[in-house]
This record gives C-alpha cells, structure tokens and sequence, in this order.
C-alpha cells in the first residue's frame, strides 16, 4: 500500500510541479482574473490567484497544457472545472484553489492565449482573455 502515515493517494494522474500563466473566468458571472499554476495535471491544478475563489465554484481557464501533460506537443486550451477547496493562507497570492478539471477544449492556434513574463519576484502577467 503506498501511503505516507496513513493518509492515500487519491489523485489518478501525474502531477507535474508547472508554474503557468492561466486566465480564469468563474462561470455564471462576468468576473474574471489571472493567475498561474502551482502544479498541474490532466484531471486537476492548484491555482494560485487573486480572484475570489469559493469551493464548489464552475470555473474555467486557459492555459498552454506543456508536452509533457499532452504527450504530443504545447497546446492551448480551455478548461471547464470545479473548485474543489481554497487556501486564503498563502504568500504568493491570495487565494490557492485546487480545481478539478472536467472538460476540456483545444484552441486554435490563432487564438490569443496566456502568456507571461517572469520578474525577479517571480510575478505572473497575464493578459485576460
């Protein structure tokens, strides 16, 4: 049994440790915001952001999955989810959200997507969708 002190593993994909740059748009309502990945899989992402974040909220966002998720190469792409917790506690942003992702829809390549540039800080800009 693979378990550290008792607690199992529940996740079914590989995570990877990606900081991205990602817009996030909260379903339902006209709000919107920015952010990137702390880690990032094909089933789910803790994101870190300034956007209000609840749990059980629809999300959705865009990003550039790397090669290494897609088994192919780079592509943009739109992802449906749910919040499944937040963390108010963290440092580099206000709010850390751990989102399943449920959906997902490739982008053309013509399409704007996330980009960004890193500082000395390590802050994400990235441009809203």
């Amino acid at each position: 049994m693979d378990t550290v002190q008792g607690q199992v593993e529940r996740r079914v994909a590989q995570r990877f440790d990606f900081q991205l740059p990602v817009s996030l748009h909260l379903a339902g309502v006209n709000l919107r915001g920015r952010g990137f990945t702390q880690n990032l899989s094909t089933s789910g992402a803790l994101v870190c952001t300034d956007l209000p974040l609840c749990e059980a909220d629809a999300i959705e966002l865009t990003l550039v999955m790397p090669g290494e998720i897609t088994l192919t190469e780079n592509m943009a792409v739109r992802c449906q989810g749910r919040v499944l917790r937040v963390d108010s506690s963290r440092r580099d942003a206000k709010y850390a959200a751990a989102i399943r992702l449920e959906k997902y829809e490739f982008l053309p390549q013509s399409e704007e997507i996330p980009v960004f540039r890193r500082e000395r800080e390590a802050s994400v800009e990235v441009p809203l969708i």
